[in-house]
This record gives C-alpha cells, sequence and structure tokens, in this order.
C-alpha cells in the first residue's frame, strides 16, 4: 500500500505543555498526580521557537501543537510561530466541545492566507471525562463522535465558494463561510480514534486518520475497519498516520539504556494514580494504551522494539519505536508497508532529540 519511489511523510510535536529529559518530569505525569511542579522547561515563545525552527531546518514537514488544559493554547501559540518560521506547517489541535465550527473555519482560512498556506487541523473529540467537564462537556463518547461529523460537515461547508446551510442535531448555521475564497486547497483535516464511531467518522470526513502506537497487528486491524466503512459509503478511504515517541541511538543499548533511565524516573505513586484515572477513561484508545502496560514494568516491550513506558503515566500515545536508527526504520518500514504514510513523532526533550532522529533517522527513511 505504500507509493514506490516516496518516503513517508514525517512530522515533529510541540511540547506546549513544558518539557524535559524524563516522562516524570513532564506536564502529563502532573495531570496524574496533581504535583504541580513546573516542567524542567517552561513552554515559553522562545523554546518552542527553537523546536519549529529545529523541525523546519532538519525536514521535518510540520508540527503537531496539542490542545488541553496543561497546554498553551494551539491557535496562539501556532500563530506566533508562524512569524519566526518559513516553510514549517503547523497541525492545530481542536476539540468540537470548545468552538463553534463557522469560527473554526474562520480561523484556519486567516491562518492559512497569513502563513502562505502552513496550517492543518488535528480534530481531538474528547479526552478524558474530568477534561470534558472541564471545557461544559457532557457528551457520551458516541455522541461526541456524532458531533465531530457534524462539525466537519459545517467547517468544510464554510469553506466552499457558497454560503452553506446545515441543520442538525449539534449544529443549525445558516450561510456558514469565512468571507473570501480560501487561498489553495482546504487545510489538511487528521482525526484519530481507535473506536467503531471514529473509524465512521474518518471514514467520511478525514483527509487523514491518525492511529497511536499499538502493535502493528493491532493498528492493521484499525486500518482495515476504516476502509471497510469508507467502501460501504462508496468512499476512497483516507490517508493514515500514526503517533509514536521515539528512542533512537547509534546502538540499540544506547536506545534501551536511555529507556531504562527514564522508566527508573518515574514515581510509583504516580503509575498508580495515573493507571486508576487511564481505566476510569471512555477512550478507547486510553483504554488500548493503558492495556499495553498490563504485564508491568518488566513487560513494556509490546511488540519488537515498541516500548510502552510512556503510557504507565501519560495520556494519549503512550508508546516509542526503541533502538539502533536502522531498526527504527525498519520498525516505520512495517508500519508503511501496512497503509501508513504520515509518522508524527516526538523524544524528549523535543529540542535535542529533533536533530538526534533529524539527522540520523529521517535519511533513512527517505532512501529510495
Amino acid at each position: 500500500m505504500t507509493t514506490p519511489g516516496r518516503g513517508p511523510h514525517v512530522h515533529w510535536y510541540l511540547p506546549t505543555a513544558g518539557d524535559g529529559r524524563d516522562i516524570v518530569g513532564w506536564a502529563h505525569s502532573r495531570t496524574a498526580t496533581d504535583d504541580p511542579r513546573a516542567a524542567g522547561r517552561p513552554p515559553d515563545l522562545g523554546y518552542l521557537a527553537d523546536v519549529a525552527r529545529a523541525a523546519e531546518r532538519l525536514g521535518f514537514e510540520s508540527v503537531l501543537t496539542p490542545t488541553g488544559t496543561w497546554c498553551q493554547d494551539p491557535w496562539i501559540t501556532t500563530a506566533a510561530l508562524a512569524a519566526l518560521t518559513s516553510a514549517l506547517t503547523f497541525i492545530v489541535a481542536l476539540r468540537p466541545d470548545s468552538i463553534a465550527p463557522t469560527l473554526a473555519a474562520q480561523m484556519a482560512a486567516t491562518f492559512q492566507q497569513q502563513s502562505g498556506g502552513r496550517v492543518a487541523l488535528n480534530i481531538v473529540t474528547g479526552s478524558d471525562e474530568q477534561e470534558q467537564r472541564r471545557f461544559g462537556d457532557r457528551l457520551g463518547h458516541d455522541r461526541r463522535y456524532e458531533r465531530t461529523a457534524e462539525f466537519i460537515s459545517v467547517l468544510r461547508g464554510a469553506w466552499d465558494d457558497k454560503p452553506f446551510d446545515f441543520v442538525g442535531e449539534h449544529y443549525d448555521v445558516a450561510g456558514a463561510t469565512v468571507g473570501r475564497p480560501l487561498d489553495g486547497p482546504p487545510p489538511t483535516v487528521y482525526l484519530g480514534g481507535a473506536s467503531a464511531a471514529a473509524a465512521d467518522v474518518s471514514a467520511r470526513h478525514a483527509d487523514v486518520h491518525l492511529a497511536w502506537g499499538e502493535p502493528p497487528e493491532a493498528v492493521a486491524a484499525q486500518l482495515e475497519r476504516v476502509c471497510e466503512r469508507a467502501a460501504a459509503l462508496d468512499r476512497e478511504p483516507p490517508r493514515f498516520g500514526i503517533r509514536l515517541h521515539v528512542i533512537t541511538r547509534d546502538t540499540a543499548a544506547d536506545a534501551w539504556a536511555e529507556a531504562d533511565r527514564m522508566l527508573a524516573a518515574l514515581d510509583p505513586a504516580a503509575i498508580a494514580v495515573a493507571r486508576r484515572r487511564f481505566e476510569a477513561s471512555t477512550s478507547v484508545g486510553q483504554r488500548r494504551m493503558t492495556a499495553l502496560t498490563a504485564g508491568g514494568a518488566d513487560r513494556l516491550e509490546v511488540a519488537p522494539n515498541l516500548w510502552a513506558g510512556f503510557a504507565l503515566v501519560r495520556r494519549h500515545a503512550g508508546t516509542a519505536l526503541v533502538g539502533s536508527h536502522e531498526q527504527v526504520a525498519e520498525r516505520i518500514a512495517e508500519y508503511r508497508a501496512l497503509g501508513v504514510e504520515h509518522f508524527i513523532l516526538s523524544g524528549q526533550p523535543h529540542l535535542e532529540e529533533a536533530y538526534t532522529v533529524g539527522e540520523n533517522l529521517l535519511p533513512l527513511l527517505r532512501k529510495p
């Protein structure tokens, strides 16, 4: 399913919740322990600009900017960074519970015009229940995906040449428009989720369906489900992407030594608190990430070179490809063979690891 002669689309990540060398020192761990201590590197504009410029210089196509209570606002942050970069695209995460679709369409269209087309959107249907309530959202899991489907319908309708009318269960708009034709093609829409509801919405609306870093057989099953839904709708399936951390080094021994160091730094109390919260989540993807840690700290390599150590305390993406540069490239090739084209990678700290990945791994991935 890969395209001969073309390398994968490789993206990086903006640590807008703060950065550091250890999993436990990062803000996602603070959400597990409610520890108010700041991350080792606060997410100020200067540091985020360093990460963005490094990603641009090294040849990453774009950076994913997350959304949530513990993150800097993705719209404001990326708008500031767009002025400090020249070629990098920003994948802006947004949640339908927090913004009207016509306004989101207008903001994205403005960003596109002001940046020269350097914006994409990652539609985040939901998070954990505590986070949803914080933003006033009380919809259940499947109902949130129903809302996402309507949200994207209005979003795309507002980008069209003619004013768009829509009456649904969650939105009722008349004459939705961004006021002027888009400069170039519409922003790419990324959508993730491991549930049947997510597969249905991606099949109908997504440009790229995102999976988290599960073992290849689980990712293959998820992609097949989305393809089956698209076929039932008589539509072409979306493209596919995956979200992974990476610990890549000159030798496998060095990479696993780094994983072991990060694991040793984790607080057992934080792991216990995080597990209780993750197991209560209604997110199918989160439960699947948590399930990868069921074997305990001694059984975290859940597939060759795929390590679930991040999932012990970190919400959402919880796995890392760990190994020599050649081994990590081989594992990425296996995902590519399944049909995955987009790889959103990250590593801690994000500045130094951007250089490690960019100088050592990217050349291997882009060999003819």
